[in-house]
């Protein structure tokens, strides 16, 4: 993930919307006394780390799925193994700053 969408992840000021969601209650219940026990302040808080957590893992799997079709396709057209090692080089050199 790139530095500036990192900051904006960790800004505690982020807008936020509401939203309605169905779940069963003992599974609620179960999120309200494990909160507590993980350092979160309630069921919500801990939901919202959950959904987080699950969704950084997807979206780095689809960045790296990009990122492979990406290698894939220039080493069909003929792209040598060099330039895509010193291209990917760069570009993660980049992404780090």
């Amino acid at each position: 993930m790139k530095v500036e969408a990192l900051k904006k992840r960790l800004d505690r000021n982020r807008p936020m919307t509401s939203i309605t969601i169905r779940m069963p209650e003992d599974v609620v219940e179960d999120l309200k006394r494990v909160a507590p026990l993980l350092g979160f302040s309630g069921y919500q808080p801990l939901i919202r780390a959950y959904i987080g957590q699950g969704l950084r893992v997807d979206l780095e799997r689809f960045e790296n799925e990009t990122v492979t079709e990406l290698v894939a396709s220039l080493k069909r057209r003929g792209v040598s193994d060099a330039v895509i090692e010193e291209a990917l080089s760069e570009a993660t050199n980049a992404t780090a700053k």
